[in-house]
């Protein structure tokens, strides 16, 4: 019989979420597109739901996220700021290393 470990964390400030799986791939499609719109196409969610997800992360930040430009002719988008870059990176290393911790663990009650 194999075992199985399930885990999911995330990171708050005064009971508001600041970082979670779901903020976080957000994130990176923001990253990687440009644009709230299209990372919210791109993820499967309303745009309503990523702006308020976004909204969430600024509000909970020290410091701003993204970036935003207003849309027009040519278009709005928006971009990650250094600081939203880090707080993806320090999120993805910290899961990373929950992850291991736990597979460790999960290997203990494999072994009784």
């Amino acid at each position: 019989m194999g075992y199985k470990i399930k885990s999911r964390i995330w990171i708050e400030s005064e009971d508001n979420v600041l970082l979670g799986e779901g903020r976080v791939h957000l994130l990176k499609a923001i990253d990687d597109t440009g644009s709230l719109s299209k990372a919210a196409k791109s993820l499967n969610i309303s745009y309503k739901k990523a702006w308020q997800m976004l909204d969430a992360v600024n509000k909970s930040a020290k410091k701003p996220v993204t970036i935003n430009s207003i849309g027009g002719k040519g278009g709005g988008g928006a971009e990650l700021t250094e600081y939203g870059k880090s707080l993806v990176n320090a999120f993805d290393e910290i899961n990373k290393n929950c992850w291991a911790f736990l597979d460790k663990e999960l290997a203990r009650i494999e072994k009784l």
